[in-house]
């Protein structure tokens, strides 16, 4: 339970019924996600350039926070690929990667990347502007410290990317942390020790356990989402640790044999 007495399942559901309506409120109680937000706003309009966002620390921060990309805040040479580069073109990061959530900032901020890293015109249009915003405050509300303790967070945020349609295959959905993250949990298997394994023996167990028509529906979405709140209740620790553990620390040994062996597999 909650600290308010509400289960996390609870919560969930009446959240998800206007999430974008509780972002705003978050937006506007939170000091930091508003002045980030005004900041954002007020300078986008003359952002023209990959180095003049990748160097407005703030303006940086709410468009990669809006691409659920914030670790690339310290990965600059990769964002300055996905941003001086056509992500249309086959030698492009952004293409050889696969990942969804950098084609999707790759594509939004396509201008740019076409360009060569300039664009001829600014690509934060008022409805880009609007929409990065939104996405940015359901981001800041999702990762909020109540939500992100329950797990209500990436519950939230799995359901609103697998409702926008954009993730339709095992390997789109892998290439998202978040959305991983609860396919692991749903699946049965402890976060920490499932990231020890390599992509294709993570991709060969998941194969087994993750049935991709069951999110043709919003329905179907919800009932996921609330398949990993129930295994973080069942199981608190799967939430991220400030420090994550070893492969000593896990298994007593580095071996892959050894680790494939809690997944049934070898």
């Amino acid at each position: 339970m909650t600290i308010s007495g509400i289960s996390p399942v609870s919560q969930y559901l009446t959240a998800e019924k206007d999430e974008a309506r509780a972002a705003q409120t978050y937006a506007k109680t939170d000091p930091t996600t508003g002045r980030e937000v005004a900041d954002f706003e007020n300078k986008a309009p003359t952002i023209t350039t990959a180095d003049g966002l990748i160097k407005d620390y703030t303006a940086n921060q709410v468009v990669l926070g809006a691409y659920n990309l914030k670790t690339l805040a310290n990965e600059s040479a990769i964002e300055r690929d996905l941003l001086t580069q056509d992500p249309s073109a086959s030698s492009s990061l952004s293409k050889k990667a696969g990942k969804a959530t950098w084609t999707n900032l790759a594509t939004a901020l396509s201008a740019m990347g076409e360009g060569k890293g300039t664009a001829a015109a600014t690509p934060f249009t008022s409805d880009l502007i609007s929409s990065t915003v939104n996405s940015f405050e359901l981001s800041q509300y999702e990762s909020s410290k109540d939500l992100a303790k329950s797990g209500v967070g990436n519950a939230l945020y799995f359901t609103r990317v697998m409702n926008s349609g954009k993730v339709t295959t095992l390997n789109q959905l892998m290439s998202d942390p978040t959305l991983l993250k609860v396919a692991i949990v749903v699946s049965g298997y402890n976060p920490d020790q499932f990231g020890a394994l390599d992509f294709r023996q993570q991709q060969s167990i998941l194969e087994k356990k993750v049935d991709m028509k069951a999110f043709s529906t919003p329905k179907g979405v919800e009932k996921y989402a609330e398949q990993y709140l129930t295994g973080i209740q069942m199981n608190p620790d799967y939430i991220d640790n400030d420090q994550p553990n070893t492969l000593l620390d896990l298994f007593g040994s580095d071996e892959d044999d050894g680790i494939l062996a809690l997944f049934g597999g070898s």
